[in-house]
């Protein structure tokens, strides 16, 4: 399917998972920025879809249904990106069980931050998260308020990274679970910011297991790696994603739309779910 020209930008996320914006929001500062074609791709929920999708009709913007997943690839966490969800409400049905984790995850984080000395209250990180799926940055946001930090990036340092005193593991999702989960509700599953990691050995094993394709534009990204990570992409036969990774940033690289992701890399995605369904 031709969606003709422009740039699109298909990493980003509202508030609900990490993001500052409401998800019809963040379609219509996609729009405001000149972006042809958006997915909205927040951490392991779908819940901001359905208002996504109607400000997208309204401004005529192209919409992608979306998710970014933790999984691990060995013994390393990697996130997998899903793209093209079609049956959205099977996927979130599906995710539940994720967030169900989340909770469980950061009360263990707030008891741990109370045995510690640094004590938040569990409705202090609900209401951080404002009904979104549940990450350390709304417990970080706690911290912050209730002044035992100055700011997030302290809340991680001294507190929340992995090795601190009220870091907790997630629950692990296994990375070929997670690119068959994709498949099931009509995804496609791309491997998001690889970065260094992004190389033939890491990448080669995932081909077996159905992976669809690779970020390849991403604010982590040096342009060397982006010219690395493509020439993998198309000679392993994946193909291209790219996308601002935005939560809210209104300067800077992490800007919708500043990757400037071609919406060539978007027709080889379509053409790939094409190929899928007509094999079907």
């Amino acid at each position: 399917m031709s969606v003709g020209t422009g740039t699109v930008d298909l990493h980003a996320h509202s508030t609900a998972s990490d993001g500052s914006a409401a998800p019809a929001a963040a379609v219509e500062l996609a729009h405001q920025a000149g972006v042809a074609a958006f997915a909205l791709t927040d951490h392991d929920t779908m819940a901001g879809i359905d208002a996504a999708q109607e400000a997208a009709v309204r401004l005529g913007l192209r919409f992608i249904p979306g998710v970014e997943l933790s999984v691990h690839q060995d013994a390393q966490e990697v996130h997998l990106l899903g793209l093209h969800i079609a049956d959205v409400a099977g996927m979130e049905q599906a995710l539940t069980t994720f967030r169900d984790g989340r909770r469980l995850r950061a009360q263990a984080m707030v008891d741990r931050l109370i045995a510690v000395g640094a004590p938040i209250d569990f409705a202090a990180v609900l209401a951080a998260a404002a009904g979104g799926a549940i990450g350390r940055p709304h417990v970080a946001k706690a911290l912050v308020a209730a002044g035992h930090v100055k700011d997030h990036r302290e809340a991680f340092d001294k507190y929340l990274a992995a090795g601190r005193p009220a870091y907790v593991d997630k629950a692990r999702l296994e990375i070929a679970d997670g690119i068959a989960l994709i498949h099931r509700f009509g995804g496609l599953a791309i491997i998001a910011h690889p970065g260094p990691e992004g190389r033939r050995e890491r990448l080669e094993p995932l081909v077996a297991l159905g992976l669809d394709g690779v970020e390849v534009k991403h604010p982590s990204h040096s342009a060397e790696d982006a010219k690395r990570i493509l020439a993998l992409v198309d000679h392993l036969g994946l193909v291209p994603s790219g996308g601002s990774d935005w939560h809210g940033a209104m300067m800077g690289p992490r800007t919708l739309g500043a990757m400037q992701v071609p919406m060539a890399w978007l027709e080889r995605q379509d053409a790939r779910l094409a190929a899928r369904r007509a094999a079907a």
